[in-house]
């Protein structure tokens, strides 16, 4: 397991397995398209931008086959949907203790925000939560 803090990396030269005793970090599960794995330790204030940086510093060996050319290009997958870089792991609400799992794909941009609703649109379907007919009470 590699454990990474932004600040605390700049700050404290401590030891991995004593850092975990002493601050609360949220454990992600990063799987590349092949299917490989690996586990890491992040901060909640750690962004994903944050993560592709360290990842891309310290990409693992047995990812060799896998490996990119700049870390702007690695992209975190949550839930189905692509973090923009400034997303922080605080923000997404992930629990402390517990094992997220993230996949973390090579891509040059980040699909338009809207590209899904205007596919579900385009079948007939509406992608909105609300329409016309909709009151709030």
């Amino acid at each position: 397991m590699v454990v990474s803090c932004t600040l605390l990396s700049r700050l404290l030269p401590i030891r991995t397995h004593k850092i975990h005793h002493f601050f609360r970090f949220i454990n992600l599960r990063l799987i590349l398209v092949s299917g490989k794995t690996k586990e890491f330790l992040f901060c909640p204030s750690d962004s994903a931008g944050d993560i592709a940086q360290y990842v891309f510093e310290n990409w693992p060996e047995d990812w060799c086959q896998e490996a990119v050319s700049k870390a702007e290009i690695l992209r975190l997958i949550y839930q189905g949907r692509f973090l923009h870089s400034n997303v922080t792991l605080g923000a997404l609400g992930l629990p402390f203790g517990k094992t997220t799992v993230m996949h973390l794909v090579p891509r040059e941009n980040l699909p338009e925000p809207n590209s899904q609703d205007q596919r579900q649109k385009s079948k007939g379907g509406n992608s909105s939560c609300c329409s016309a007919s909709c009151s709030i009470l």
